[in-house]
C-alpha cells in the first residue's frame, strides 16, 4: 500500500471517491491512501450516503483522506465499513497523542459532542473506497451541525505531523494483518 500526498488547497468535491481515482491521478497501480489539506464542498451528484441527500457536506479547510484497496473483486463493502473504523480509531489514538479528547460514534468522532469529522464508505466492482475528514476550522461547516476543530485544539502547524502519523499508521495496521493471515495455520 502506498502513501501519497495531494497538493494542498485541492478540494474535495466527492468525486475523488470514484473507483481508480489515484491511479487516474497519480498513475498508482496499487492500494493507497492519498491526503492532504484543503476545502470540501461535496456537490449533488458525488453524494453516496443516502442520508445525506439534501444536506451540505462542506468546511472551508479539511485533513482529507482517501483510501483504496484493491484486495477483493467485486469489493466488500462490510469489509470497507471494517477498514473505515480501523481508521476512524487510529485516529482517535493519534489525536490522544496530542492531548485530544475525544468519543466516537459509529464512524463519527467528536470533541464535546461537537462533530470533528467526516466519512464515507463505498464499494466497486473493482475496489473498495473510503473518504474521511477533519475539520481543521469550522469556518464553512454546515450551520445545522455543531462542528469542532482542529485549530482549536491542537498547534495547526502540527496537521501535517498528524497526517502521516494516520497514514502510516494506518498502512502499517493492515500490512501487520496481512502478515498475519500468511503466518496463521487454518483449518
Amino acid at each position: 500500500m502506498q502513501y501519497l500526498k495531494w497538493i494542498d488547497g485541492n478540494e474535495y468535491d466527492g468525486s475523488q471517491i470514484n473507483p481508480s481515482w489515484a491511479f487516474q491521478e497519480f498513475k498508482v497501480k496499487d492500494s493507497a491512501i492519498v491526503s492532504w489539506v484543503g476545502p470540501m464542498n461535496i456537490l449533488g451528484d458525488n453524494l453516496i450516503d443516502y442520508e445525506d441527500v439534501g444536506l451540505d457536506i462542506k468546511g472551508n479547510l479539511m485533513l482529507n483522506f482517501i483510501v483504496e484497496h484493491f484486495d477483493e473483486q467485486p469489493g466488500n463493502l462490510k469489509l470497507a465499513y471494517h477498514r473505515q473504523r480501523i481508521l476512524v480509531m487510529i485516529t482517535r489514538d493519534k489525536l490522544l497523542d496530542y492531548g485530544i479528547k475525544t468519543t466516537q460514534d459509529g464512524d463519527d468522532i467528536f470533541i464535546n459532542n461537537k462533530k470533528l469529522s467526516v466519512s464515507i464508505a463505498t464499494a466497486s466492482i473493482s475496489s473498495m473506497k473510503m473518504h474521511f475528514a477533519l475539520n481543521i476550522t469550522t469556518e464553512g461547516t454546515p450551520d445545522d451541525v455543531e462542528t469542532s476543530a482542529l485549530e482549536d485544539n491542537m498547534d495547526v502547524n502540527k496537521i501535517h505531523q498528524l497526517q502521516d502519523d494516520i497514514a502510516n499508521t494506518y498502512i502499517e495496521m493492515i500490512e501487520t494483518i496481512d502478515k498475519d493471515i500468511t503466518k496463521t495455520k487454518v483449518f
